[in-house]
């Protein structure tokens, strides 16, 4: 699967970090649940499921099944959003999106969703939306997932000012996420506060295992303190475990800033 969304990863995150990703709605007013819409609800779960693996056409025929099960239920327009929105088939994902809340306006998930997928498409401010709209329920389960991705779409904009703000309250909805805690140490490392991101890199090691970022991240600020073990220690992890990324391509053409 194309890490198209930060879940998450996220959103989600749990992003999916993939954990933006679920099948479950944060409804404002409680539904009856009758039997077709029990069974609707059971191929959408599969679909997610095979979603998270990245079994596009599995989870198309399990999204399929719900509709066929239950034509109004919203969490299954959700998934077929996500699923053409990982197949770039961007208006059929929109489609889905708007017809996903046109059922549930009150589905923080599918919100959080389509915020994410205008923010890949470069419709920033129309994602922040977006993500305000799913913050905005009180019964929303994850908020932090939304705060952070609006974190990251505002990165994508440009406003790291905004980015940072949307950052800190993430960790204050829940605290030792580290996804921000990493993407606050980057923007720290940008302003030059090299004391407050080696903080927050060390916050960030402590809780998850190395990423691309956290080790190019290490490796920048060795190199400015200039402790050449520490830095060679890095450049070393980053080879070996991220080969492909774009980090290592940065290292490997000497493009440190």
């Amino acid at each position: 699967m194309k890490k198209s969304v930060w879940l998450l990863m996220l959103v989600l995150a749990g992003c999916a970090q993939t954990g933006n990703y679920s099948s479950s709605s944060a409804m404002g007013t409680p539904q009856v649940e009758t039997e077709s819409r029990a069974k609707a609800k059971v191929f959408t779960d599969l679909g997610f499921a095979y979603f998270a693996r990245g079994q596009m056409k599995v989870a198309l025929d399990e999204a399929r099944k719900a509709l066929n099960a239950d034509s109004g239920y919203g969490s299954a327009y959700n998934l077929l959003g996500l699923i053409y929105m990982d197949l770039a088939e961007d208006k059929l994902a929109e489609e889905n999106f708007l017809k996903a809340l046109d059922l549930e306006r009150a589905d923080s998930e599918a919100h959080n969703n389509f915020g994410w997928f205008l923010c890949m498409r470069g419709r920033y401010d129309e994602g922040l939306l977006q993500f305000t709209e799913a913050i905005r329920n009180p019964l929303y389960e994850r908020p932090e997932q939304a705060m952070t991705n609006a974190g990251l779409c505002s990165e994508k904009k440009g406003d790291f000012k905004q980015a940072e703000a949307y950052y800190i309250k993430a960790l204050k909805l829940q605290p030792g996420v580290p996804l921000p805690i990493i993407k606050l140490a980057v923007l720290s490392y940008r302003k030059g506060d090299l004391n407050e991101a080696q903080r927050l890199l060390t916050q960030h090691q402590e809780i998850a295992p190395p990423t691309a970022e956290s080790l190019w991240l290490g490796l920048r600020i060795e190199r400015k303190q200039g402790d050449k073990n520490q830095e060679a220690f890095y450049n070393q992890q980053l080879r070996k475990r991220f080969p492909d990324s774009p980090e290592t391509k940065l290292l490997l053409q000497g493009q440190y800033e």
